[in-house]
């Protein structure tokens, strides 16, 4: 598998909702932002502005479902809630056209209602050590204290939905690469097929997310 793959099948499907999960520091926004680069005129929305505060996850799971996901699907417009990390207050409110391709990355984006709403899941997965390494990395003193709390969301979230069992495809970070699988959605809808995995350069490389 080939993320150009990905995006040629989003295409000549008239695909119009892709969700992107998997736990902090995963590797979700990098992923997005690779396949939003190849899936002509889409955007990204990141729960990350949407999460009303460090105890959002809860909150954001319902609001992007019933708020944005559901209406699209519906053919209507949808929308969603930004949230003023500094203020630590609500923020505007944002219109998405139901045409419009979109990429829903964070935790809390896949899960079985949701992915009911949308044409494609994927779910990341990366070793616990090598996420807080990059979470940390890349937010620092603003996320160290809120790792645990933050975490304990996330552990109640995956208890709930099992997230990982709505993914057409798992991508897995290993020590010889990024490994592609068929999530659990997509085997079930093909029956009698092996399982394919393709394994991709490893993750520090320019070529991470496609295979040469």
């Amino acid at each position: 598998m080939r993320l150009d793959d990905v995006a040629r099948e989003l295409s000549e499907t008239d695909a119009r909702t892709v969700l992107i999960d998997g736990r902090s520091g995963s590797g979700k926004t990098t992923l997005a932002k690779s396949l939003r680069r190849l899936w002509d005129g889409s955007q990204i929305l990141r729960l990350d502005d949407v999460y009303p505060g460090w105890d959002g996850l809860a909150w954001a799971v319902d609001h992007v479902r019933t708020e944005l996901l559901a209406p699209r699907h519906d053919g209507r417009p949808g929308r969603w809630r930004s949230w003023n990390w500094v203020r630590d207050v609500p923020g505007r409110w944002h219109a998405v056209d139901p045409s419009q391709r979109l990429i829903v990355e964070g935790v809390g984006a896949l899960n079985a209602p949701s992915r009911a709403l949308a044409e494609l899941g994927i779910w990341v997965d990366t070793p616990d050590a090598e996420r807080k390494r990059r979470a940390l990395l890349r937010d620092g003193d603003t996320y160290r204290p809120h790792w645990d709390r933050w975490a304990a969301q996330e552990d109640e979230y995956l208890a709930r939905y099992d997230p990982r069992s709505a993914a057409d495809w798992v991508v897995t970070e290993t020590t010889d690469g990024v490994r592609w699988s068929q999530g659990s959605r997509r085997t079930s809808e093909v029956s009698g097929r092996v399982v394919g995995q393709d394994v991709l350069p490893p993750a520090g490389s320019a070529d991470a997310w496609q295979r040469e």
